[in-house]
C-alpha cells in the first residue's frame, strides 16, 4: 500500500475507516535551506506513533498502518517539495497526504477516530479565489490563494477587447472621435455629450460579454469567489449588469496594471480575510440569538448529545481546546481516557467529526473569537 496525494476534505476515508487510526500533522518547509530537517521531525513523530501502536495493535496490523509511512519518510522528493505543512492519515487499508498552504502544530495520535481539527480549520474558508481585471478596453482573469497569484491562460482565440468584441457592432462615435489611454488603464474621450452615451453602450455590451464569459468558462465551473480589480466607476457599472452569483461585494478598486503581484495579491488577501472575519462574526451573532431562544448550547454534554442525534446545524470548537477522551459513536456517550492510548484523542475532535457525518458545519476558531468559555458552541437545527 502506497501513500497517496489527496486535495478533498472531508475525505470519505474519515468516515468509513475504523481503528487503530494514525493522524500526523507537521509544519513543512518551501525552501531548500530550511526543509531539510523536515524528515527527520516526521521520524521523531513516527517514533510516537510505533510506541503507541506496540500499547494494542497486531503485528500484521502495525506493519500495514506502517509501511506507506515509511516510504513517506524516506520519500526524499516528497519533502523537497512539500508546501507549509502536512496532514497525513493512514488506516491498515489506506494512507492519504494532504499538502496544506498554512502552518500546523507538530500532532501524532493514534486513536479509534482521526484527527482532523486542524484539517477543518486549513479547509473552513474557502482559500482559492479569482481576480477579474477589468477596464472598458479590456480585461483578464488571475486565480490565486492568501500564498500567491498567477494569471489565467485565456485561450488567444477569445475575444479580449471591445474592439474584438463588438466588431461591426461598435459604435460611430467610439470610431470617429477615437479615445486614448489615460494613466493606468483610464481612457479619456473626446466629444459632446451624446457621443459619451454611446461610448456608455458599448462598455455596457463590453461588460455584458465579459460578466458572461467569465462566469461561463470560470466562476461556473470553479466555484470560486471572484473579486472585481477596476476603477471605481467601473465597480459601479459591471455591478449593475453581472449575473454571476460568485461575484463579491467587496472589490479593488484599482487598475490592474496600476498594481504589481506583491501589492495585487496583500489587497485580494485582505479581502479575503476581512470577509472570513465577517463570516465567523455573523455566526457568533447567530449562536447568541439562538441560545438565547432555547437552539443552542456551549454545554458540552448537551451539544454531544444533539450532535448524537443529528440536532447540530453549526458547531463552533476553540482551535486549541483539548479534551482527552473519546465519543462512543455507537451510543453518543463520553468517555475520558489517556490520549498516549490508541484508544483515546480528543473528545473535541470526535465531536467534529459526529457533526460533520451529520452533514453540519463546523468552524475552528481562536479563543478570542469564541462566543463561549467552554471550548464548544453549537446551533441546533431543531430544539
Amino acid at each position: 500500500m502506497k501513500y497517496e496525494i489527496v486535495t478533498h476534505f472531508p475525505n470519505d476515508m474519515i468516515f468509513k475507516e475504523s481503528g487503530p487510526l494514525v493522524s500526523i500533522y507537521q509544519p513543512t518547509h518551501r525552501r531548500s535551506s530550511e526543509n531539510k530537517q523536515d524528515p527527520i521531525v516526521f521520524k521523531n513523530l513516527l517514533r510516537k506513533i510505533e510506541a503507541s501502536l506496540a500499547q494494542e495493535a497486531s503485528g500484521d496490523s502495525s506493519e500495514a498502518l506502517l509501511k506507506p509511512l515509511y516510504e513517506l519518510r524516506d520519500d526524499s522528493d516528497f519533502w523537497m517539495h512539500a508546501h507549509d505543512g502536512i496532514a497525513v492519515f493512514a488506516s491498515k487499508n489506506r494512507c492519504v497526504v494532504y499538502l496544506l498552504q498554512t502552518q500546523v502544530k507538530e500532532y501524532a495520535v493514534v486513536a479509534e477516530r482521526f484527527h482532523i481539527k486542524p484539517l477543518i480549520r486549513a479547509f473552513q474558508f474557502p482559500g482559492d479565489y479569482q481576480l477579474l481585471g477589468l477596464s472598458r478596453e479590456n480585461f483578464c482573469v488571475y486565480q490565486g490563494n492568501r500564498y500567491g497569484l498567477e494569471e489565467v491562460l485565456i485561450p488567444p482565440e477569445t475575444p479580449r477587447t471591445m474592439k474584438e468584441v463588438l466588431g461591426s457592432e461598435l459604435s460611430a462615435p467610439y470610431l470617429s472621435h477615437g479615445s486614448y489611454g489615460g494613466a493606468r488603464g483610464t481612457t479619456m474621450y473626446h466629444g459632446h455629450g451624446d457621443v459619451k452615451a454611446e461610448i456608455d453602450k458599448d462598455t455596457e455590451k463590453f461588460f455584458r460579454y465579459v460578466d458572461a464569459f467569465v462566469f461561463d468558462n470560470y466562476s461556473k465551473k470553479s466555484k470560486l469567489p471572484l473579486i472585481l480589480v477596476a476603477l471605481k466607476e467601473y465597480h459601479t457599472d459591471f455591478r449593475k449588469i453581472s449575473n454571476n452569483s460568485f461575484l463579491f461585494e467587496k472589490g479593488i478598486h484599482k487598475a490592474v496594471d496600476a498594481m504589481d503581484s506583491d501589492e495585487l495579491l496583500d489587497r485580494a488577501r485582505a479581502i479575503i480575510e476581512a470577509i472570513h472575519a465577517d463570516r465567523v462574526s455573523k455566526t457568533a451573532t447567530s449562536y447568541a440569538k439562538a441560545e438565547a431562544e432555547g437552539m443552542g448550547s456551549a454545554d458540552r454534554v448537551r451539544v454531544v448529545r444533539a450532535a448524537f442525534e443529528g440536532r447540530v446545524e453549526t458547531l463552533l470548537i476553540e482551535a486549541d481546546r483539548v479534551v482527552p477522551g473519546k465519543i462512543d459513536f455507537e451510543t453518543g456517550k463520553m468517555q475520558t481516557g489517556d490520549m498516549d492510548h490508541p484508544q483515546f484523542d480528543d473528545i473535541l475532535d470526535d465531536l467534529a467529526e459526529l457533526v460533520l457525518s451529520g452533514n453540519g458545519t463546523v468552524l475552528v476558531l481562536e479563543k478570542e473569537a469564541m462566543p463561549s468559555d467552554t471550548g464548544i458552541a453549537a446551533i441546533y437545527r431543531y430544539k
